[in-house]
């Protein structure tokens, strides 16, 4: 058989068409790399989880289970905030506050339903007279524990009270706290300001100096009741 030579114009075409085909792999590979790295950035999603295994996922709902970190929106990531979305929305909206003396056993039985529960709240202490004047005004009793579920004030604890305000605030009945969440310390009513002049933890009193008797813990704050 014959071969008929190709015209010019035919192989050049030939040519170009065999290039092609030549240079589609290193083609396919950039597509694949820049689809993997588009991939790889969570453009779509706002937490970012680490497993156990190391292996990390991106979700658009708070983890409730495993420690998260939040994506801005140039894909960076920052701590997350400590508590569910659905969580942070109660919370803002119904606050809870716990009152609380020195020695008071309904005081620990109140501050542990509340942590039982998962409930995030801050605790007051009632124990210096400034803290007495000031919680009798705020609060207008003389009873402890007290709790304050938004506006709702609750004085002395009853359990079927406190959860049945809890529950129509929206508080969860088991916690829903994530693992390793650390409620806030206790801080007094009234903060306790340094005296002008005197350094942090130095003591007012001159060496060798008679000091003020401190009373016996156990003894109920002066107008007090548990």
């Amino acid at each position: 058989m014959r071969l008929t030579p190709l015209r010019p114009e035919t192989a050049n075409a030939r040519r170009a068409g065999a290039i092609a085909l030549l240079a589609l792999p290193a083609l396919l590979a950039g597509l694949l790399a820049g689809l993997l790295a588009s991939l790889s950035g969570p453009a779509w999603a706002l937490y970012k989880v680490v497993g156990p295994d190391g292996r990390v996922t991106y979700t658009d709902r708070a983890p409730v289970d495993k420690p998260a970190k939040a994506i801005k929106a140039n894909g960076a990531s920052t701590p997350a905030d400590a508590l569910p979305y659905d969580l942070q929305k109660v919370v803002s909206r119904f606050p809870v506050t716990l009152y609380t003396g020195n020695n008071c056993t309904p005081c620990d039985t109140a501050r542990q339903l509340l942590k039982t529960r998962g409930v995030p709240f801050t605790e007051k202490t009632v124990t210096s007279s400034e803290d007495i004047r000031l919680f009798r005004s705020q609060e207008a009793t003389d009873q402890l524990p007290t709790v304050r579920i938004g506006q709702k004030q609750l004085s002395g604890l009853q359990h079927s009270d406190w959860n049945a305000y809890l529950d129509a605030a929206g508080y969860p009945a088991t916690s829903a706290l994530p693992p390793g969440y650390q409620h806030s310390p206790a801080t007094p009513l009234v903060p306790i300001e340094p005296k002008p002049g005197s350094a942090p933890g130095a003591s007012d009193a001159a060496p060798g100096s008679p000091t003020t008797p401190v009373a016996p813990a156990g003894n109920t704050p002066a107008g007090i009741r548990f």
